[in-house]
């Protein structure tokens, strides 16, 4: 009978626990194609392994997420070259996607390139995120899980924003504390504001900035408003689509050049064009019209496609 007792409460523990799954179902590849072949090719793999443990295994937020609602994302780690004994310069392709409501299709929400990740790594080191202690007793071994964690607090934000408005914020806030305390070092850049026009420090300026709360809105008519009623009410959700493109042309029009509206074009044509190759054709004219003026590198392909 004891037995049977310990049977069950061990069921119930591990039914509990996979209610409370971790947020990210994450993806992560190593690519060391550019390093002399010289360099044992395990430690990739092993790289490999504990980053894709450190954003599957740890608890992002005090939610619960149950399996199916994981945030599906895949982390790309290209390593250019190596800078010294240990310590590597590398590129990171960064995407990330949510479902949407009664359908199979999983929407785009980040699509970036990282292109300044500057980190050292020897083989079995711990792979771990304190955002206590963001910069660590190491600066260049520090960068690369603070680097992983921005990203993972942004993808969250991002996802949160999509299902209420300003939902992200905590997580956004999240990442606005790496960029504060973030690693300081030779060769690290990214996080502060004079190390360019498009980097971790301004994607997350831009979501923090209260000027740029309308952003907000935007997101979340787009993706809550839109996509998520494609299914049930497709006229409807295409009017709330054209809505929030109209929403974007005011906000760039007030805000011109900012990161967020270029990172929120980025792996969205398809799935844009899609939408209106069915709307009536004022709303094609529309949409070819808001989308060349919005996202000015696939103009011409929206001009064709939406004839």
């Amino acid at each position: 009978m004891r037995n049977k007792s310990l049977l069950i409460l061990t069921l119930v523990l591990m039914l509990s626990m996979a209610s409370q799954a971790q947020e990210l179902q994450a993806r992560v590849t190593v690519l060391a194609n550019r390093v002399a072949s010289t360099v044992d090719r395990k430690i990739f793999t092993t790289l490999q392994t504990q980053l894709t443990n450190l954003l599957n295994n740890r608890r992002w937020t005090n939610d619960s997420y149950r399996q199916q609602e994981k945030i599906e994302c895949s982390f790309i780690l290209n390593i250019e070259s190596i800078v010294e004994t240990n310590i590597y310069k590398a590129s990171l392709n960064i995407q990330a996607a949510r479902p949407v409501y009664r359908s199979t299709y999983q929407a785009a929400l980040v699509n970036f390139m990282d292109p300044d990740v500057t980190f050292k790594y020897v083989e079995f080191q711990p792979v771990e995120f304190n955002e206590n202690r963001v910069q660590g007793t190491d600066a260049a071994v520090a960068n690369l899980t603070a680097v992983f964690a921005y990203y993972a607090y942004m993808i969250l934000g991002l996802d949160y924003d999509s299902f209420g408005a300003k939902g992200g914020d905590p997580y956004f806030r999240k990442a606005q504390n790496i960029v504060n305390n973030a690693p300081e070092g030779r060769s690290i850049t990214g996080w502060r504001l004079f190390d360019g026009l498009r980097n971790r420090y301004w994607l997350n300026e831009n979501m923090i900035n209260t000027r740029y709360n309308t952003i907000h809105d935007i997101l979340y008519t787009y993706y809550r408003s839109g996509l998520d009623n494609l299914q049930d009410k497709e006229e409807e959700a295409r009017v709330n689509i054209l809505n929030a493109l109209i929403q974007m042309q005011a906000f760039a029009k007030e805000n011109p050049n900012t990161m967020i509206q270029q990172f929120f074009f980025q792996g969205k044509y398809q799935e844009l064009v899609g939408i209106f190759k069915k709307a009536s054709p004022a709303d094609k004219v529309k949409a070819a019209e808001l989308l060349a003026s919005l996202d000015i590198t696939n103009a011409s392909k929206y001009k064709q496609e939406l004839k």
